[in-house]
């Protein structure tokens, strides 16, 4: 199967659906903790926002926006359920990746939640390591956060 990415920013309509899709499926995750979470996932002002496609149809989105002055934060991590595991989602990841560093930025981190086991796989597999809670997410015993330091491209 062969992908296309686009680069883009948080108005894209493509986007807004699929982070529509991926707050529904949070929702049911997350349950009670999900307005948690929710007040730090707003997408009104990111300015770097990668869509996949498949042919014309958006199957996965991600997003990075600045953390620290070496740090980029991924963001708004979703492929649709039934382009799961066809490697839509690393390609996304590595896209971030790259306009991170283009961007200046030595490193990623994230955060993703400890029920969702297909997420923790992807970031591994992509070789980021699990770090100490960052930020917002320090003491939240559902997040496991994670850094991967850019290497030069």
């Amino acid at each position: 199967m062969t992908f296309t990415t686009k680069r883009t920013t948080s108005s894209d309509p493509d986007f807004i659906v699929l982070v529509k899709l991926l707050d529904a499926e949070l929702a049911k995750i997350d349950g009670e903790e999900h307005g948690f979470y929710a007040q730090y996932n707003k997408i009104d002002k990111i300015n770097h926002v990668v869509l996949v496609y498949d042919n014309d149809i958006p199957v996965a989105c991600g997003a990075i926006k600045a953390y620290a002055t070496d740090t980029m934060e991924v963001k708004r991590m979703f492929t649709q359920p039934n382009y799961r595991g066809r490697g839509a989602a690393s390609l996304l990841l590595q896209h971030l990746e790259i306009w991170a560093h283009e961007l200046g930025f030595d490193k990623c981190v994230l955060e993703t939640g400890k029920r969702q086991p297909d997420a923790i796989s992807l970031y591994q597999k992509n070789s980021y390591h699990i770090i100490p809670n960052y930020g917002q997410y320090e003491g939240i015993d559902n997040s496991i956060c994670f850094e991967k330091i850019l290497v030069k491209q």
